[in-house]
């Protein structure tokens, strides 16, 4: 479905997310199925070839053709299934606290792994960081490593920067329930630079 709150139906029977087969995949599937058709019959005329075949120019010909088919049709088999039942889905992240008390949620431990400061900004690092710790999660169900492989003294000088401003940060997306909650991009986004604007 698109856009819109979910009906009634749609939440009984997937409370998180509601599951529809596209129109066009009836198309995919006829076309598909010629397709099928259109290949086998392409290996039927290529095996009545090889009866033909009386010299080992021409043999090597067709096993070059045979082959190169082969190889094409495998690439269409790969791809084919995904056209076979193409949907739409759209999650319902909202109903989650109806169905799962927070007490009741796992532990999530989240690891973040740098190493060279001038590779990696640590202003990046940092973002990643704050955008972990603001999900909109339990605290005490959350935790959050970083692994500073070159041990670079600029990486922890960020992050004991960025440290303090989680302190305003956090309770900020919570309190205001800011949905964009990596600061670099939330103060880049149009909502970021009113709030910045009606603030000064």
């Amino acid at each position: 479905m698109e856009g819109g709150s979910p009906t009634q139906r749609e939440l009984k029977a997937h409370p998180l997310h509601s599951f529809q087969v596209e129109p066009r995949a009836y198309f995919n599937r006829v076309h598909s199925l010629v397709y099928i058709y259109a290949i086998l019959g392409l290996f039927y005329h290529r095996l009545l070839q090889l009866f033909h075949c009386t010299t080992l120019s021409s043999f090597s010909v067709f096993l070059t053709m045979l082959l190169s088919e082969a190889v094409l049709t495998f690439m269409w088999l790969t791809t084919f299934s995904f056209r076979w039942r193409t949907t739409r889905r759209q999650a319902f992240p909202e109903n989650l606290s109806k169905l799962i008390k927070d007490e009741d949620l796992p532990s999530l431990d989240v690891f973040i792994c740098t190493a060279d400061p001038y590779k990696e900004p640590p202003v990046n690092v940092v973002n990643t960081a704050l955008s972990v710790m603001a999900f909109d999660y339990p605290t005490e169900k959350i935790s959050v490593y970083v692994s500073d492989d070159g041990g670079y003294e600029l990486t922890l000088f960020a992050f004991m920067e960025g440290a303090k401003f989680a302190r305003h940060w956090l309770p900020f997306c919570r309190e205001n329930g800011i949905e964009e909650r990596c600061p670099e991009a939330y103060f880049r986004s149009t909502e970021g630079s009113r709030r910045q604007g009606g603030a000064t």
